[in-house]
């Protein structure tokens, strides 16, 4: 597989509106920042499809050969309910309905956000900070707007001076003037504009979250946050800046006025996400088809939910009913069926290889691999992974096939699959991890020996009542002409 940094990888870089080649700022390494979740609630299939999205995005990297700082923020305050300027910060919400205290409610869905991205077998990221662990930073990204003319403080309130800053709007494609007033955001006397954000919002006698600051005891505005902690960790002009569509505006357009109007270099290239829909409506609580990580997961193995979130281009809709996640079963139960077959084989395989075979093992692998380059395309790379599964099959079915080939085989569904898709995670529904396989192995040739003994002494009803217990096991056995063969 690619050893070398890989210098023909092209992205869609939402900021361009089209693909371009992707160039790191420092040769062989990759800063990127996520959008992370605010922790009031459990996590739900949109959060799912965005850390995965961004996951596989970030495994492809480090197959290509590059090292990646992959940090990801958590949202702990400054996120008020309506995603406004007004209103209740979201945790102290929850805080009030569940009787805990704001931080109590933090850690409660932090450590219920991570179980959940653990069972989808997402990495963890290198770094993630949590914005009440910054508020220094903030405080001091704030000052700096205010020195340059782009910020101003209005009852001990601070807010982003919007006509102070002309590219306003440039990733989103919204031209200012455009931009219809009170969108978004709260109409306050305070505000020299209705469309001005807040950096720092001075609390009230309720609030509970607050700091001292050089204009008010309060908390930072929700934009501020991934502005200060995106170049504390990555700096400068780090490379990729990603999170899902809905961000795009006004959250993501605020970190680039926030970061480039107080004088830095922000991020150089933007990937967004797209939505999921469930019965073909995007999933909402008002139109009841609101679904928790963990509802789904209650229903369908997490690698089935992981296979069919990659199936889909991170750039494109995710439709989730249960047409797809039954497809997704099969296609899932396909790929992982091979590669246990294939690694049983192994065994007792002859030594040798199969030429024929190699060559489109090395084509798959190259036809993922392609489709990975151009702007990380998993569906054309799931076909790539299909098509090895069909000729691999075909091999197998033929007769015995050299260990040498076998070895390949099972390298490019663990590496392409396992590593880079993520979909082969031990204990999440995939086949056992290599070091299990003997054990397996050996505890189903007594099961079959058992099997073929109640056949040879004609108690076919004992024979039946084992196949029948496997398969409610999830095991499959087949009768050949060269003896009992099973699969999961």
């Amino acid at each position: 597989m690619t050893q070398q940094p890989d210098p023909n990888i092209h992205l869609y870089d939402t900021m361009q509106r089209r693909k371009v080649p992707f160039v790191p700022s420092t040769p062989g390494h990759v800063g990127m920042y996520l959008c992370g979740p605010t922790v009031y609630s459990d996590a739900h299939l949109g959060h799912a499809k965005k850390e995965v999205a961004f996951d596989v995005i970030r495994r492809a990297l480090m197959h290509f050969g590059y090292r990646v700082r992959y940090v990801a923020n958590i949202t702990d305050v400054g996120h008020l309910l309506g995603d406004a300027d007004e209103g209740e910060d979201k945790l102290q919400a929850r805080a009030r309905l569940e009787q805990l205290e704001p931080m109590e409610v933090a850690d409660k869905y932090f450590w219920s956000f991570f179980k959940d991205m653990d069972a989808l077998n997402v990495l963890r990221p290198s770094i993630n900070p949590r914005a009440t662990g910054h508020i220094q930073e903030q405080i001091k990204l704030i000052e700096e707007l205010i020195a340059r003319g782009h910020a101003y403080e209005s009852a001990g309130s601070v807010y982003f001076d919007v006509r102070s800053w002309p590219d306003y709007g440039k990733l989103s494609g919204r031209k200012l003037d455009d931009q219809e007033e009170g969108v978004r955001e709260a109409v306050r006397e305070e505000k020299r504009d209705p469309r001005d954000f807040a950096l720092w919002k001075k609390a009230e006698p309720e609030h509970l979250m607050r700091w001292d600051s050089p204009w008010s005891v309060g908390f930072p505005g929700w934009h501020i946050e991934c502005s200060a902690m995106s170049l504390k960790y990555l700096g400068e002009g780090f490379d990729i800046h990603g999170g899902g569509l809905d961000l795009q505006f006004p959250h993501h357009e605020a970190e680039i006025a926030q970061a480039e109007a107080a004088g830095h270099h922000f991020a150089r290239y933007w990937m967004h996400n797209n939505m999921l829909t469930i019965g073909g409506e995007k999933m909402s609580k008002s139109k009841g088809n609101f679904t928790t990580i963990q509802d789904i997961l209650q229903k369908h193995e997490p690698m089935v939910v992981r296979f069919l979130l990659v199936s889909s281009h991170y750039r494109s809709v995710t439709e989730m009913n249960e047409e797809a996640f039954a497809s997704a079963q099969g296609g899932y139960r396909r790929l992982s069926e091979t590669l246990h077959e294939v690694e049983r084989r192994l065994k007792d395989a002859p030594a040798g290889s199969d030429a024929a075979l190699d060559a489109k093992i090395a084509a798959r692998v190259q036809e993922f691999e392609d489709a990975m380059r151009d702007d990380f395309n998993t569906p054309k790379a799931v076909a790539a992974l299909f098509g090895l599964t069909a000729e691999v099959n075909t091999a197998l079915n033929a007769g015995p096939v050299g260990r040498d080939t076998l070895e390949r085989a099972q390298a490019a569904y663990r590496t392409l699959g396992g590593d880079v898709l993520g979909l082969f995670a031990e204990g999440s529904g995939a086949a056992p991890a290599q070091d299990d396989a003997p054990v397996v192995d050996a505890l189903m040739e007594l099961v079959l020996k058992a099997r073929q003994n109640y056949r040879l002494q004609k108690q076919y009803a004992e024979a039946d009542e084992l196949r029948d217990t496997l398969t409610r096991a999830g095991i499959t056995v087949e009768d050949t002409k060269d003896g009992p063969r099973w699969k999961r």
